[in-house]
Order: C-alpha cells, then sequence, then structure tokens
C-alpha cells in the first residue's frame, strides 16, 4: 500500500511538472517541442499516465451513464409535472372566454378558462392561453401550435374530420340579436336581411339553412355588434349566453331564442389522435359528478344547467 501512496505521489510529481510545461510550451505555440518531450518521457511514466487517464475517462463515462438514465426516460409523473400546455381559444366570446380590461391585466376568463384551469392543475400540467381568431382554431391545432382548443366549440361532424372532441361540458341556445323593435324573432322573419354570425362558428352553418338570408360571417363577435349598431347589418345569430353578456353593455339591442336545429353543444377539441382527450375526459366527467361544473355554470352564466 506504502509503496502504491508513493509511486501515485511520484506520478502526481511527475504530471503536475508535465503539465506545467505542458502549458508554457502550448501557450508559446511550440507544438513541436511538446511532442517531443513526450517522448521523452520514460515507460514507467507513460504507463501512469496512461493508467490515471483510463481511470479518469471511465469515471467521466459511470457518471454520464448514469445522469442518462436517470433523465432521458422520464417516468409519467415526471412528464405531466411541469409540462406546459397551451389551449387555443377566441377570447371575444363571454362568459367563455373574453380579456379582463377590468384589472389591467389584459387576462383571459370566462367558463371555459375556469374548466380548462381545473383540469389541467389536476393533472399537473402549466396552462398557457393563445387567443386567436375563431376561424384559426382547428389550423391551430392541425400545425400543432396548440394542444387543445377551448372555444365553446360544437363538435360537428364536419369539424370531427379533423380533429377529435371530448364529451359535451354544455349546451346552449342560438339567439337572434338586433335592435329593439326590429321585430327578427324567427328564422323566417330575417328573409332578405344581413345577419351577421362568427366566422367559422356553428351559427354560421346554421345561418346557411336559412332561406333567403344574406350571412355576413366576421372574425369576432364585438365586429359583429358594431356593424349591427352602425346598420351595416340587421341582426346577429349567437348563443344565447354570449348574447346576454353582450346586451347588458348594449341596451339598445334585444335578443329572441330560436330552436336549435341540428348540432349543438360545447366541447373540448384535440389533435387528431391525441393522448390527452383520454386523460381530460374523466375529468369532465369528475366536473359534473361532482358538482363543480355546476358551480362554474352559476358563475359564469347566473343559472343551472339545463
Amino acid at each position: 500500500m506504502a509503496c502504491f501512496v508513493a509511486s501515485y505521489t511520484k506520478l502526481l510529481v511527475d504530471t503536475n511538472y508535465i503539465c506545467k510545461v505542458s502549458r508554457h510550451l502550448i501557450d508559446s505555440l511550440q507544438l513541436e517541442l511538446y511532442f517531443s518531450l513526450l517522448k521523452t518521457l520514460n515507460p514507467l511514466t507513460m504507463k501512469r499516465l496512461k493508467f490515471l487517464l483510463t481511470a479518469f475517462l471511465t469515471a467521466i463515462f459511470t457518471i454520464t451513464v448514469i445522469t442518462a438514465c436517470n433523465s432521458g426516460t422520464p417516468t409519467a409523473d415526471s412528464t405531466a409535472s411541469g409540462k406546459t400546455v397551451t389551449m387555443a381559444t377566441s377570447a371575444d366570446y363571454p362568459p367563455y372566454e373574453f380579456i379582463d380590461t377590468s384589472s389591467g391585466s389584459q387576462d383571459i376568463v370566462g367558463f371555459d378558462v375556469d374548466i380548462a384551469k381545473y383540469i389541467t392543475e389536476k393533472l399537473g400540467y402549466t396552462l398557457k392561453i393563445d387567443n386567436v381568431d375563431f376561424n384559426g382554431l382547428i389550423p391551430a391545432l392541425q400545425s400543432k401550435r396548440a394542444d387543445f382548443v377551448m372555444a365553446g366549440m360544437t363538435p360537428t361532424a364536419e369539424r370531427k374530420k379533423n380533429v377529435d372532441f371530448s364529451q359535451i361540458y354544455y349546451d346552449a341556445k342560438n339567439t337572434i340579436v338586433a335592435k329593439k323593435d326590429s321585430g327578427f324573432t324567427s328564422a323566417a322573419s330575417l328573409s332578405g336581411k344581413k345577419l351577421g354570425v362568427q366566422l367559422g362558428s356553428i351559427q354560421e352553418e346554421a345561418a346557411k339553412k336559412f332561406t333567403g338570408v344574406n350571412v355576413q360571417p366576421l372574425n369576432r363577435i364585438n365586429e359583429m355588434i358594431q356593424e349591427l349598431k352602425a346598420g351595416r347589418i340587421d341582426a346577429i345569430l349567437m348563443e344565447d349566453t354570449v348574447a346576454a353578456g353582450y346586451l347588458k353593455s348594449n341596451t339598445d339591442l334585444a335578443a329572441n331564442v330560436i330552436p336549435n336545429e341540428g348540432e349543438s353543444g360545447s366541447a373540448i377539441a384535440f389533435p387528431k389522435g391525441s393522448p390527452m382527450l383520454a386523460e381530460f375526459d374523466p375529468l369532465l366527467a369528475e366536473l359534473k359528478s361532482s358538482g363543480k361544473l355546476e358551480e362554474f355554470i352559476t358563475k359564469w352564466f347566473g343559472d343551472k344547467p339545463a
């Protein structure tokens, strides 16, 4: 043992000397002399130097392998924990989603946002919300710029060709919004009139089936309200819950609910084949059974679910 320590000490001394000289020679760019020096080392010193280098490289390799094994294949818990998921929405659709200007923060809040936060927190995800035009929501899923969409979106047969949907979590009714005393109380009463709808919405599809109506698709609800008040369109077709929010600040307008025809209801949209659908659906069912969804409905719509 003493012999080993003495040999190791001598090796360190030899090695320190070699390193000092090496640095001096390299700094002076005298590379030729450097390599010549290496050749002058006695075989025993070279053997010891090789042993030390081999041991050093072995230790580095072992640490690298252990680190890779620990971090390269995350567990199910570590995969979910801290992962950021992106929800795309069109934040002009109160009370589903809208920009809160009251606090000056410009945060996106609403019924859909509360549901999204509840589910993602349960799954251990960090939620990021992107605000885009409604007709850009499905393309955002298809291009993988979003992990899911919540925007009061109805799972129509046409949309199901491009994305997957969760179970329906809320069902609302279509309503005609127009200036007071306009007399627009049914689809038939809109014949020959200009009817505003949100581009890409279920209301756009419904309005196309109205006889003699000139359908005017627009990107955002607030744009339609301005067009209506300016007289450039005669009425708007939107969900009753959304209409209620806009009527509060536009007392010159009125709404008339009409029967839903065909597909209705809101669901969460995912890219085709997304594993997140299987994660979200059970928690939507839990929201319903626990009464938490009813709390959200009462908070944002002021009524009980139908």
